[in-house]
């Protein structure tokens, strides 16, 4: 099975392909809404990609945290993390 690093880094190397395959679509001239379409694709696995590497980083950095001294620091990380994505 793979790790979340790997599920992640593979949904990111797809959307690179998804936005150079929009760039191309946009130099050749495709309809509008293709394009706005492929757009959202790419969006939506940075989005899936973001949760991963978040998850990744609860279970494991925030998690390891609590046995240090830092968990505050850790905890202030994430809230800012989760104020950027809920704006």
């Amino acid at each position: 099975m793979k790790t979340e690093k790997e599920k992640a880094v593979l949904m990111l190397k797809t959307c690179r392909g998804q936005i150079d395959a929009t760039l191309k679509m946009i130099d050749d001239g495709r309809y509008c809404m293709d394009v706005v379409n492929q757009i959202l694709a790419a969006e939506a696995l940075l989005k899936k990609a973001n949760k991963l590497i978040l998850k990744q980083h609860m279970e494991k950095c925030v998690k390891t945290a609590f046995d240090k001294v830092d968990v505050d620091e850790k905890i202030a990380e994430v809230i800012d993390v989760l104020n950027k994505v809920m704006k």
